[in-house]
């Protein structure tokens, strides 16, 4: 489908912030902002697939494989 374009610390530092943002939204069910965590799927799901849609359009890539 789409070529992988991120790389291994790219993946893990897009599931972290990714997971610690989600994290957030059920710390702080009190707060009137707690939505705008749910941004934390975006990197999250980028880390998890490999896949960087806005990577992709700039024609970037963190992968080792991509850079012979």
């Amino acid at each position: 489908m789409f070529k992988q374009n991120v790389g291994p610390l790219d993946r893990v530092l897009r599931v972290v912030v990714g997971l610690v943002l989600l994290a957030g939204f059920f710390v702080f069910p009190e707060s009137p902002y707690r939505w705008v965590l749910l941004i934390g799927l975006i990197p999250l799901i980028t880390g998890l697939v490999s896949v960087c849609p806005i990577y992709a359009a700039l024609g970037m890539s963190t992968c080792p494989a991509d850079k012979r």
